[in-house]
């Protein structure tokens, strides 16, 4: 089956960004709900429990990206035996998983409260919020769950976004009417877990319907198996790695510094993971467009893509981080107030992780399209373990600083330059490393530039709350993109990501005549 990778990764990026711009709003106004109707420290313990499940989801192993990554090569060539085969495999895979989640989850549970510095509110009992939210970990794994691999693996995950938008919208209004009329936040928590399941089951009928050859039947060659299996041991580091790495920041905020502090911290948290999810939505939207490319095409041409996106990337990241600096600070004064407020300087450090973190998705989306995962085995463990002993030490002299810093300088000290060395041995042309690394860096200096370039200027602007808002916002969509036009317009990737962006305009025009209809 030929992939039509343009037009899916339009398909995909119209449909998430619909999806994102929906979970980004309405969480927000959830958020506020529960600021104002319930307190800060339950905006806490949501944190809390999430990072808490994340270290539990260490079970799945990486099971869902190998999976994937192993339907790939039969699609294209129309092998539906062992597309189901695969299926199958994956669904026995997903029921041992939420078994060993549901029990090592329960043996956690005595120690829950040890993980919070201070006092909880008074009405909840820690235990019994923990299990609710670990029924819903439970759930998400048994209830056909694997439907979803057929999708992604065809690069249909705008079906995913179309049936999460209508179950999400389903849950917010439930969870809304409950923290209003019932303040109750078990009945939250159990609305959420209702939706997981209908979600799964909504998904996997779809995915049936579109896809009625692809049963969970047959048997793989052991072989075959064992190459998965292999795969499957490979992606298990970078798995810890990445929930070290996303839920020890958590975790130690709320055993040195509290809820409270928690709750302030994902506040800011919150609003650039939102901005975070806009970006991941042009990962996602290309990864299995990339795998079938780094399949069979040259390196020569999926190096250039790699230039292409990574101009992409740099120039998005930097209007953002833009944005960050001169925005934040006002946004939170309306949002919250000035006590839940943290200091400029917090910005900054969150400033820089953020471009950091951009450019790093970006080569470990190649590192998963391409699926080199046993040369990248212990990149990912080595630099959470960094992480992590930076984040225990840091946290005791700076605080939140040192929480931000120790994410940050793991990543540049140890995991890109590993990752750098794997991309290039394996994927692309040693050779190219210099090359990519001197674009890479002029894209650095161009990003900072405009960054202080325009919060120079915004931070003249003192108006009323919202006016300051509008006009440093329209500043920040002028200054940094006339500098990166004055830089880039000379630049081969700035025309090709041009017709790139041409292509799927016309595509995304296409769907939204046929969504009209």
């Amino acid at each position: 089956m030929k992939i039509e990778r343009v037009k899916n990764a339009s398909r995909n990026m119209f449909f998430g960004i619909m999806q994102k711009t929906y979970q980004i709003v309405i969480p927000f106004v959830m958020r506020t709900a529960m600021i104002y109707f319930m307190g800060v420290q339950y905006l806490g313990l949501n944190g809390l429990c999430a990072s808490i499940l994340q270290v539990l989801n260490l079970a799945e192993l990486g099971v869902g990206s190998a999976m994937i990554y192993s339907m790939y090569k039969p699609i294209a060539e129309d092998d539906t035996k062992r597309i189901c085969a695969l299926l199958k495999l994956y669904k026995t895979y997903y029921t041992a998983i939420g078994l060993i989640i549901a029990i090592f989850g329960v043996i956690l549970t005595p120690f829950i409260p040890d993980l919070i510095s201070g006092d909880v509110p008074i009405e909840i009992n820690i235990y019994i919020l923990y299990l609710l939210n670990l029924a819903t970990t439970v759930l998400s794994y048994w209830m056909l769950a694997y439907k979803n691999s057929v999708l992604q693996a065809h690069q249909r995950v705008d079906v995913i976004s179309k049936v999460t938008m209508t179950t999400s919208t389903i849950q917010y209004v439930l969870q809304f009417l409950v923290l209003w009329l019932f303040k109750n936040y078990y009945l939250y928590v159990i609305v959420m877990l209702a939706t997981q399941i209908l979600t799964n089951v909504v998904t996997a009928i779809v995915a049936s319907k579109m896809y009625p050859d692809y049963k969970a039947e047959g048997k793989l060659e052991q072989s075959e198996v064992k190459e998965i299996n292999r795969r499957i041991r490979d992606l298990f580091t970078s798995k810890i790695g990445a929930v070290i790495v996303n839920s020890a920041d958590t975790i130690v905020i709320s055993a040195f510094l509290g809820l409270t502090m928690l709750a302030i911290y994902q506040n800011y948290y919150f609003i650039l993971t939102a901005i975070i999810g806009f970006v991941a939505i042009i990962f996602n939207s290309c990864m299995a467009g990339i795998g079938n490319s780094l399949i069979v095409e040259t390196k020569e041409k999926n190096f250039n893509d790699l230039k292409k996106f990574t101009f992409l990337i740099a120039w998005i990241s930097g209007f953002c981080s833009s944005c960050f600096l001169c925005l934040y600070q006002p946004f939170m004064k309306v949002w919250v107030g000035e006590e839940l407020q943290l200091p400029f300087s917090v910005v900054i450090c969150l400033v820089i992780y953020y471009f950091t973190y951009e450019i790093n998705q970006l080569l470990n989306m190649y590192k998963d399209a391409g699926g080199i995962w046993h040369e990248d085995r212990f990149r990912p463990l080595v630099t959470a373990i960094a992480n992590l002993i930076m984040n225990l030490i840091m946290v005791q002299f700076w605080g939140i600083y040192g929480i931000i810093l120790s994410t940050v300088l793991s990543t540049l000290l140890v995991g890109m330059p590993w990752l750098f060395h794997n991309l290039f041995t394996t994927l692309f042309e040693k050779k190219k490393l210099l090359e990519y690394l001197k674009n890479l860096f002029f894209y650095v200096i161009v990003s900072l530039i405009a960054c202080i370039l325009t919060y120079l200027v915004c931070n003249k602007i003192v108006l009323g709350n919202w006016t300051t808002i509008i006009v440093r916002g329209i500043i920040c969509c002028v200054i940094p993109n006339v500098i990166f036009f004055i830089m880039y317009h000379r630049f081969s990737e700035f025309k090709e990501c041009l017709q790139l962006v041409d292509k799927m305009t016309k595509g995304k025009l296409q769907l939204q005549r046929k969504f009209t209809k």
